[in-house]
């Protein structure tokens, strides 16, 4: 007989191309990781080195309707290569930081933007605006034996069949082996965690009933509708 008091938690999954599902621990996102997206948000990409914020788990949402979340008036979409970690690790150095790829995917960080903007106004957290209920939309994961590690490629995203962001991977302050190599220096990176790697310039607010459409050449694609 089981001795917990509540019922377990049910781990979130992602579909991965080729058959099998990916159980997510943790997510980890970067701030401010394109040159133009850090303009447009008043910063200065020259001076930063990387900083990190998480969302929960369960902020995963792998469906096609994603619901519009309350206590917000400006919702914003921030479209990125997120990263599968199949394989732990710490202090992991940057020549060796791919072998612990498992695979990669489309995401959208979703953001309570007029929250955020008060949390900064405020000098408070941003925990929030970033990891509220299904803020982490995804599509399915490829295996980096398919994809390779990608370092270009057009990652785009529109609203309703209009282009919103278009930028390319090539474009990242900081790439994916220094991230890695970085973040787990600060905590340490198990399999199942994702790594949300930074938007490109363009975000913007979106409305119930839009419907949301990004890719990443190479890696994947993701579609979803506003409920």
């Amino acid at each position: 007989m089981s001795d917990l008091v509540i019922e377990p938690v049910v781990i979130p999954m992602v579909a991965v191309v080729g058959g099998g599902r990916f159980p997510v621990r943790r997510i980890f996102c970067v701030g401010r990781n394109y040159a133009a997206h850090a303009r447009e948000m008043g910063a200065d990409p020259d001076r930063e080195p990387p900083f990190f914020f998480t969302k929960p788990a369960d902020a995963i949402i792998t469906t096609a309707s994603v619901p519009y979340p309350t206590a917000t008036k400006s919702l914003h979409f921030e479209m990125e290569l997120v990263v599968a970690i199949g394989r732990g690790g710490s202090a992991i150095p940057v020549s060796n930081a791919l072998e612990h790829v498992l695979g990669y995917a489309a995401g959208v960080d979703l953001t309570r933007r007029d929250l955020q903007d008060e949390a900064k106004s405020l000098r408070r957290p941003w925990d929030m605006s970033k990891g509220f209920d299904a803020s982490a939309p995804i599509g399915a994961i490829t295996p980096a034996t398919q994809t390779g590690h990608p370092t270009n490629g057009r990652i785009t995203l529109s609203v309703n069949g209009t282009q919103r962001q278009n930028g390319d991977l090539a474009d990242m302050i900081w790439p994916v082996p220094d991230i890695i190599a970085f973040l787990s220096n600060l905590v340490v990176l198990k399999p199942g965690d994702l790594i949300f790697t930074g938007t490109p310039d363009g975000v913007g607010a979106i409305e119930r009933g839009d419907t949301i459409t990004g890719s990443i050449d190479g890696v994947g694609s993701i579609s979803f509708t506003l409920a």
